[in-house]
């Protein structure tokens, strides 16, 4: 009980630490953004990488491109900004797990390096957009699937010890 007690504390003080980190590099982005042009949470220090958990950032600003990490090409990026401006112009930004069930069309095009997309608007013609890639999962299902069933009685019979090994 007192090894559970002192895990929960370790969790709630790690959890604690890591929103305190998270808030200062918002405080700072939020103060470059105020002071510079959104480029400046691109090329300086931290960057928006930092801030959220992606495989790469794109900034579309008075028509220029700013890249981090992986993303589509500039290319594909205005296709993007072309899908939204017709599909969700309503709206100020744009968030989905998957590009493809999202409907975007060029989403194929993206093969595997890019999945997932936030987007926000920051005036009516400048993006920022992040990216993440696709995320392989490995699920591990109990039972042995290639043993055969015992039988017993003409019914399967449940083997505890092995019908939910992983």
């Amino acid at each position: 009980q007192v090894f559970g007690i002192q895990l929960n504390k370790e969790v709630e003080l790690s959890a604690q630490a890591k929103e305190r980190h998270i808030l200062k590099i918002q405080t700072l982005l939020c103060d470059m953004l105020l002071r510079d042009s959104p480029v400046g949470i691109f090329t300086q220090s931290p960057t928006v990488l930092d801030l959220v958990k992606c495989d790469g950032a794109a900034l579309y600003y008075r028509n220029q491109f700013t890249l981090l990490g992986t993303t589509p090409s500039e290319v594909q990026i205005r296709d993007i900004i072309g899908w939204m401006l017709e599909n969700h112009d309503g709206s100020t930004g744009l968030s989905t797990d998957s590009l493809m069930e999202a409907g975007y069309p060029g989403a194929a095009a993206l093969r595997d390096a890019i999945c997932g997309m936030a987007a926000i608007r920051i005036s009516s013609k400048d993006f920022i957009f992040w990216f993440r890639s696709h995320t392989a999962k490995e699920i591990k299902w109990g039972g042995a699937k290639h043993e055969p069933d015992r039988e017993t009685d003409g019914g399967r019979k449940m083997h505890p010890r092995s019908s939910f090994k992983t």
